[in-house]
């Protein structure tokens, strides 16, 4: 094929195609490149991977898209409240959906089936989704922009006034443009699996401290859990050696008896954890989003909720230059969408680098003042709100999406 876009997004990941499925409708003439078809496989729901979706997410992906929300939640588990506590130490802090007026806190959803709705959507909608193939070549002049693509059905050959960079940490147009990449080694490895507890989960989320990081643990359909174990680096492949009785007892030791002990583990996978994050987040006729521009640790579930509202502030910057009858890929509109998410992206990431430094320091001044620190969030409301608001990605600015309107 050979066309001329106002946009074209590279990659359909959870934040590419949510950028697509709002500029629906907006006046644009949107293709979106995804090399990777959604799986086919139907697999063992004990071995999915899940994300959390903070209240701000729900909000977006239920504007942009009139059946989505609905397909999403139907295999969505909610989080009413969420537990936080120090392995070893007095003291915790509980948020509460009740105290925040809010249906629920978050909720977590398998990938698979995040993935699965929103290309179905994208396949609905006016959005030209072109999948699946391969990016090969980009180049970026004053006026357009020109990608080359190779899919089954051939040479794919497009320009757009705007191209977006959503394909992921190791983003190749991103690194094509020459926009470098910044990165903090926290020196730790996550172990996820999904894991069966002995007593129903309900719809509470546990985050726990200890001294080798964060240990999540989160709500899911099916009376499991999705497990986020941080342990320090070299130690994963000792945890994913243990056979499946020694790992949950590893497990039930580490994060406590409050579930009643561990029954069944599926699948473990290990990924190393760091904060990675552009140089940039523009170029002529390009803007970067997603994990393309930033990689947090996942302490309080907050990449994928940073990632939707990168879509979501470009989607209202776009939104308002249409109406204005101005250049998507105009200069000054791209450096306009940057400013606009310099403070979230400060507040998101010091929110949690902080509680990753905090939590994972063994010094015992250090870790008798996070103890007071719990306790005192716990019985201090404006605190508690504050933090609430941020985990639920309503914290500064918020977006006309995350308020449940168009952009």
């Amino acid at each position: 094929m050979s066309d001329a876009f106002d946009i074209a997004i590279v990659g359909a990941g959870p934040v590419g195609a949510g950028l697509a499925l709002a500029l629906d409708g907006a006046g644009y003439r949107v293709a979106v490149i995804e090399a990777a078809p959604p799986s086919s496989e139907t697999g063992s729901t004990f071995d999915a991977r899940s994300l959390a979706l903070a209240w701000a997410s729900r909000q977006v992906l239920a504007t942009i898209h009139p059946t989505l929300w609905a397909e999403i939640e139907a295999g969505a588990a909610p989080i009413h409240r969420i537990h936080v506590s120090d392995r070893g130490r007095p003291g915790f802090a509980r948020l509460d959906r009740d105290d925040e007026g809010v249906a629920a806190l978050g909720w977590v959803v398998e990938n698979r089936l995040l993935g699965r709705a929103l290309h179905a959507a994208l396949e609905r909608s006016g959005v030209e989704f072109i999948c699946p193939a391969r990016v090969t070549a980009v180049d970026r002049s004053p006026r357009r922009a020109r990608v080359l693509a190779e899919g089954p059905e051939g040479r794919v050959d497009l320009t757009a006034a705007l191209l977006v960079a959503a394909d992921g940490g190791n983003s190749a147009v991103r690194e094509g443009a020459g926009i470098g990449t910044r990165r903090v080694e926290y020196g730790q490895t996550a172990v996820i699996a999904n894991v069966a507890p002995a007593l129903d989960p309900g719809t509470t989320a546990w985050e726990r401290f200890t001294e080798t990081g964060p240990l999540a643990l989160l709500p899911l359909t099916q009376g499991r859990c999705s497990l986020v174990w941080t342990c320090r680096k070299g130690e994963e492949q000792e945890l994913l050696g243990l056979d499946d009785a020694a790992f949950l007892q590893r497990l039930e030791a580490r994060f406590g008896g409050r579930l009643g002990g561990f029954t069944a583990v599926g699948e473990r996978h290990a990924y190393p954890l760091g904060l990675q994050y552009a140089e940039r987040f523009t170029d002529r006729r390009l803007a970067v989003i997603g994990n393309a521009a930033h990689v947090l640790h996942p302490v309080a579930g907050q990449g994928y909720n940073l990632g939707l509202r990168d879509a979501a502030v470009l989607a209202e910057v776009l939104a308002d230059a249409r109406r204005a009858g101005r250049d998507p890929g105009d200069e000054a509109l791209l450096a306009d969408y940057a400013r606009r998410r310099r403070a979230d992206y400060a507040r998101t990431t010091a929110f949690t680098d902080g509680l990753v430094r905090t939590f994972s320091n063994a010094v015992a001044p250090v870790a008798a003042l996070r103890a007071a620190g719990l306790v005192a969030l716990d019985r201090l409301p404006p605190a508690r709100h504050a933090l609430a608001r941020q985990a639920m990605g309503l914290g500064g600015r918020v977006p006309r999406l995350a308020r449940g309107l168009a952009p």
